[in-house]
């Protein structure tokens, strides 16, 4: 047997090898895709493809080869992304609103090969996830400019989902109106409550009068079809595409860094060992019982991020907390917290758990 005949029997040999281990690989990608269609998870996760180029890359001692085997472990994870797509195809996305609306966009981004299904109202999107109608939910939790979005922060709190991710998507709101319409024209603008907040120097130096709407998208829909110039919609690029609308004027809103937070929430919980979390309670009626509180996280480690107090829906007066920090709640520094908070809260609830915020690139939406 010759060098070629030689080396072409070890390389059927390997090969054989490598499509058995191939076919074992798909198996926990399949594993995979599932894990993140019950938790809401994207396919992409950038921070464990770089450890695993990290972490392979050394097995390989030749240099000579290792770029090669760099590339082709890049390969394969491109393979298996590829894999994951066609297998999460369908996996049902509850938003609020209609096409075109932020909450879509950030789900579009989220999840491309999703199926989005539109709501009328946050409330009707949560609970088409409780039900088991749809897989997740992509709902805005908070504003840069106009703070948190109380009615989502509430269903979180008395709901039975869990928050297993959280999306920072920069906003841009344009001033949109029907063609042939001119800036000079227009008397009244229509959009979300927050999106008026948020352009309210803009309307105020207008003149313009405010007409609220459940959602961006919704307003431009009804600009689009009242069909008259004297009213615009406050809205994104892509939905003035979707409708057929002019832009009269873009980013129209008052911070440049305009920034909503979305989080995807699903009835799993992911145990997220090393991230932030999100932890919701109320405390007993006692002097201190809040400070006290707010101790015992901080003693532990915790370092909080985020407090927010919002009144409850079951006793007037009375009020439940929002906290996002960093760390394990379920390490063993967190059950004792957790314990500890127990002997000064009426009610405690770990809201979810994920590595950290992901900023969504919108730059394709114009947004």
């Amino acid at each position: 047997m010759n060098k070629l005949e030689t080396a072409r029997k070890i390389i059927n040999e390997v090969d054989k090898e490598i499509a058995d281990l191939f076919c074992r690989r798909m198996e926990a990608v399949r594993l995979v895709a599932e894990h993140k269609a019950e938790h809401g998870l994207p396919i992409l996760d950038t921070g464990r493809e770089a450890a695993v180029v990290e972490k392979n890359s050394a097995l390989v001692e030749d240099t000579e080869l290792r770029s090669y085997y760099i590339s082709f472990i890049k390969s394969t994870m491109e393979i298996s992304k590829q894999y994951q797509h066609r297998l999460l195809e369908g996996m049902k996305v509850a938003y609020s609103g209609v096409e075109g609306a932020f909450a879509h966009i950030a789900a579009k981004k989220i999840f491309p090969d999703g199926q989005y299904v539109s709501y009328g109202d946050f409330a009707k999107a949560y609970k088409s996830v409780e039900s088991g109608e749809c897989d997740c939910c992509v709902l805005p939790i908070e504003n840069s400019y106009a703070g948190e979005v109380g009615q989502v922060t509430d269903l979180i709190f008395g709901g039975s989902l869990y928050v297993n991710g959280v999306y920072d998507l920069q906003i841009c709101h344009n001033l949109l109106a029907v063609p042939g319409a001119s800036l000079s024209d227009i008397k009244k603008v229509v959009s979300h409550p927050q999106a008026l907040s948020q352009c309210e120097g803009y309307i105020n130096l207008h003149g313009f009068e405010k007409i609220k709407d459940k959602n961006t998208a919704l307003a431009a829909k009804a600009v689009a079809e009242g069909g008259k110039k004297d009213i615009a919609a406050i809205a994104s690029t892509e939905t003035a595409k979707l409708y057929g609308l002019e832009i009269l004027d873009s980013g129209i809103n008052e911070s440049d860094g305009n920034t909503t937070r979305f989080a995807v929430l699903t009835r799993s919980e992911s145990r997220i060992s090393n991230g932030k979390f999100i932890m919701m309670f109320t405390v007993c009626n006692e002097a201190g019982a809040l400070a006290k509180a707010l101790n015992i996280i901080g003693d532990h480690g915790f370092n909080m991020q985020a407090l927010h107090s919002r009144p409850s829906k079951e006793e007037s007066w009375q009020y439940y907390f929002y906290v996002e920090a960093e760390g394990n709640p379920y390490s063993e520094a967190g059950k004792d917290m957790l314990a500890q908070l127990g002997e000064l809260c009426e009610k405690i609830k770990i809201a979810g758990s994920y590595s950290g915020e992901i900023k969504l690139d919108g730059k394709e939406y114009g947004i």
